[in-house]
């Protein structure tokens, strides 16, 4: 598999570039597209020539920063996913790759989580981690 790093990098340089300010308003709950760019292994890539994928934002950690996991269509079972139902569509909750990220890597917001759907990712994230 031919991986993109090249073309992460120079994305990932115009990333880094983009000063807006004040940064987009986020809450928890959120799914954002977010640039994950290529990664290595195992690690989930993102797609696209934004390098990104929809992620559900678990948590604030300041008005520019974010504790994120990233979401796939395909069906995923095990104790590391979450599967919610988003806009009558199915999605996995990947809580085995959850990343910190800036407010850079974000471009467009989606929507938002259920409650009930965000309870239960919680309560898988808890068992996995806590």
């Amino acid at each position: 598999m031919l991986k993109r790093f090249l073309q992460w990098i120079k994305l990932k340089e115009k990333l880094h570039g983009n000063e807006k300010w004040p940064p987009p308003f986020v809450s928890e709950r959120d799914l954002w597209w977010v640039s994950f760019g290529e990664n290595v292994g195992s690690e989930m890539n993102g797609k696209s020539d934004l390098f990104s994928r929809p992620a559900l934002i678990l948590k604030k950690l300041s008005a520019s920063f974010f504790l994120v996991a990233p979401t796939t269509s395909q069906k995923k079972e095990g104790t590391w996913y979450a599967h919610i139902i988003h806009e009558n569509k199915d999605m996995y909750i990947c809580l085995n790759q959850i990343r910190t990220m800036d407010f850079r890597r974000l471009s467009t917001r989606l929507g938002r989580v259920d409650g009930n759907d965000f309870k239960k990712v919680k309560k898988v994230f808890e068992k996995l981690y806590l």
